[in-house]
């Protein structure tokens, strides 16, 4: 694993037949991902990334909370 300024490089995983990934040891430890976790996949043109639905739900509720103010 290679690290810069918080920014990881994991390395390379390979798409099984069933169009399944397997997460690195390392980005599971850094990110807090068990088995079991949902993860939210966002993407656009230039690639994909996997967002913890819980930390995804906690922006909403900061926005929403926001609006009333």
């Amino acid at each position: 694993m290679q690290e810069n300024e918080g920014k990881y490089i994991f390395g390379v995983v390979k798409v099984g037949d069933k169009g399944q990934i397997v997460i690195p040891r390392d980005a599971r430890k850094i990110y807090d991902i068990k088995p079991g976790d949902a993860l939210l996949v966002l993407g656009d043109q230039k690639g994909m990334a996997f967002l913890k639905t819980e930390v995804f739900q906690d922006a909403i509720n900061q926005t929403m909370g926001g609006l009333g103010k």
